[in-house]
């Protein structure tokens, strides 16, 4: 079943290869969306995919897919699916 969320992750989040990390990650598990940072520093990721993939993917960008990044909160909120067709990096 498609499912997609926003989630919002604040901590050392920006500077340290988090969006490109969480790019990889979401090819990893086959996620559609995107992520960008925030002018408050945080990081905003649009996920979605299959049930199971998206929960992996979650797991991951909770923990920093960044070996030297590190998420202190994360916001997670359902919305609904849209047509995307790859993962990318917003600016």
């Amino acid at each position: 079943m498609l499912r997609a969320v926003r989630i919002n992750v604040s901590g050392l989040v920006q500077g340290v290869g988090f969006c490109y990390c969480t790019v990889l990650s979401a090819q990893k598990y086959h996620i559609k969306g995107y992520v960008k940072n925030e002018p408050d520093g945080s990081v905003t990721a649009v996920a979605q995919g299959e049930e199971e993939m998206l929960a992996k993917f979650i797991t991951e960008v909770k923990r920093s897919p960044s070996p030297v990044g590190r998420v202190d909160q994360y916001h997670i909120t359902d919305i609904s699916p849209d047509e995307y067709t790859r993962f990318s990096v917003r600016y």
